[in-house]
C-alpha cells in the first residue's frame, strides 16, 4: 500500500501553523492529476505591526500518477491558499498607501498645524523657554515624541516644542495634509529665467536664484507656470524639481543686525517679523487679518510714526535711493516684473527680507534676492 502525505505550513505574524496529514490509499474518495505539481505562494510585508508570509505546498511523495486524498483535507488546502491570498493583497495595499504618503509628505509621523496666524515653536517644553521657530497654520512637522501638554516636532530647520493642542495627528493629519498640500518647484540651476510667456522667445520677468522654492501654478509640456509674489511667470522644466510638500517651520534665530544698527530699526524689524504667517490680502493693511506686500510696508512703518502710500511703486519714490550692499535692516527692497515695480519687501538683515507674499504664502521671510531688487530705498535716516 503506498503511502501520499499532504503537507500545509503557513506564517502568519509571530505564530507558525504545520498542518501534516498521512493519508493511506484505501480508495477513498478524489483524484488530484498530474502528482509532483507544486501549489506555492509567497508573500511577505510589514505595516502598523503587522507581518505575514504563507508558504503553502501540495507535494506528492511518491512516484505515482494520482494523489488521492480526503475532501476535507482538499478543502482545508483550499482555505488556507485563499486567506493567504486575502492577506497578501490587504498586505500590499497597506504598503503601497504607507509608500504614497511618505512620498508625498515625507513624514513618518504627521503632524499638521491648526492656528490662526502662526505657531510658536519653544526650545523647551514651557511658556517661558526661548523662541526658536515659527510654524504658519497648516504646516507640517514630524511628530518626536509627545510630554504632556506640549509635542517635540521637527520642521525644516526647527526642531522644538509646541503646544499639542494645535496639532492635528493621525489620519486627522494626513486628511489635512491632502487638502492643504502645495506643489512647489525647487530652483536647481544658478540663475533662473522667469518668463512672461512659456519660451526662450519671451522677456524675461525676473530671475531666482538656486534654492528657491516657487509654487507651482500649473505644469505644461517642458514648462512650469509659477507665482512670483504677485506675478505670474514661466521657468524651464528642465532647471526646477517639482514636488508636493507641505509649509514647513521657519527659523527664528538667523536674524542678525550687524554694527551701528540703530535701536528703532532693531525694533523696526522684530515688530515685522512677529506677523510672520498672517495672510496676504490683496488691499489689505491689516497686520492681523490680512494685508499686501505694499499695505505690510505702510502699517509695519505707520507704528514708527512714518507715513507711506498704499502702492509699492510710490514707496519706491520716498525716502532715498541706496545700493543693496548698504542695506540695513529697516531699509525697503522693490522688486519689479520688467516692465515696473511691483513688490515690496522690508529687509531685516543677514540677507532676508520679510513680506507680504502672495494669498498662498502670506506673510514670510525670503531670501533678499529670492528675485533681483531693482531698487533699494532707505526710509529711515539716523
Amino acid at each position: 500500500m503506498k503511502e501520499r502525505i499532504i503537507k500545509v505550513t503557513g506564517l502568519l505574524v509571530a505564530g507558525a501553523l504545520v498542518f501534516t496529514a498521512a493519508y493511506q490509499n484505501q480508495g477513498q474518495s478524489q483524484t488530484a492529476a498530474a502528482a509532483g505539481r507544486e501549489l506555492r505562494m509567497t508573500e511577505a510585508g510589514a505595516s502598523a505591526g503587522i507581518s505575514a508570509a504563507y508558504d503553502t505546498e501540495l507535494i506528492a511523495v511518491s512516484g505515482d500518477a494520482n494523489l488521492t486524498v480526503g475532501a476535507g483535507i482538499t478543502n482545508t488546502v483550499s482555505a488556507y491558499i485563499t486567506d493567504a491570498e486575502v492577506l497578501a493583497a490587504e498586505v500590499r495595499e497597506t504598503q503601497r498607501l504607507a509608500a504614497a504618503q511618505m512620498a508625498v509628505y515625507g513624514y513618518t509621523n504627521l503632524g499638521v498645524v491648526q492656528v490662526d496666524g502662526n505657531l510658536n515653536v519653544r526650545e523647551a517644553p514651557g511658556t517661558d523657554a526661548s523662541l526658536v521657530g515659527k510654524m504658519p497654520n497648516n504646516a507640517g512637522c514630524e511628530i518626536m515624541s509627545e510630554e504632556g501638554e506640549w509635542t517635540k516636532i521637527s520642521s525644516g530647520e526647527v526642531t522644538g516644542y509646541v503646544k499639542s493642542e494645535y496639532l492635528l495627528t493621525g489620519e486627522a493629519a494626513v486628511a489635512k495634509a491632502e487638502e492643504v498640500k502645495q506643489t512647489i518647484a525647487t530652483v536647481t540651476t544658478t540663475t533662473l529665467y522667469v518668463r512672461s510667456e512659456p519660451t526662450t522667445d519671451s522677456s524675461i520677468i525676473t530671475s531666482m536664484p538656486m534654492g528657491e522654492e516657487l509654487e507651482v501654478v500649473e505644469l505644461l509640456d517642458g514648462w512650469v507656470k509659477i507665482n512670483v509674489d504677485s506675478d505670474e511667470g514661466y521657468v524651464s522644466a528642465d532647471y526646477v524639481d517639482v514636488s508636493v510638500q507641505l509649509k514647513k517651520a521657519m527659523t527664528m534665530t538667523e536674524v542678525r543686525y550687524g554694527q551701528g544698527v540703530s535701536d528703532v530699526r532693531v525694533s523696526l524689524v522684530q515688530y515685522a517679523t512677529q506677523f510672520i504667517g498672517k495672510p496676504y490680502v490683496w488691499g489689505g493693511t491689516s497686520l492681523t487679518r490680512g494685508a499686501d506686500c505694499s499695505g505690510f510696508v505702510l502699517s509695519v512703518f505707520a507704528n514708527y510714526g512714518v507715513s507711506l502710500p498704499h502702492s509699492s511703486r510710490a514707496q519706491a519714490n520716498c525716502g532715498s535711493s541706496i545700493s543693496a550692499s548698504e542695506a540695513k535692516p529697516g531699509d525697503l527692497f522693490f522688486y519689479g516684473n520688467g516692465r515696473s515695480i511691483n513688490h515690496v519687501a522690508i529687509y531685516i538683515g543677514n540677507g532676508q527680507v520679510v513680506h507680504a507674499s502672495s494669498p498662498k504664502s502670506g506673510i514670510k521671510i525670503s531670501g533678499a534676492y529670492y528675485r533681483t531688487p531693482v531698487k533699494v530705498v532707505r526710509i529711515i535716516h539716523e
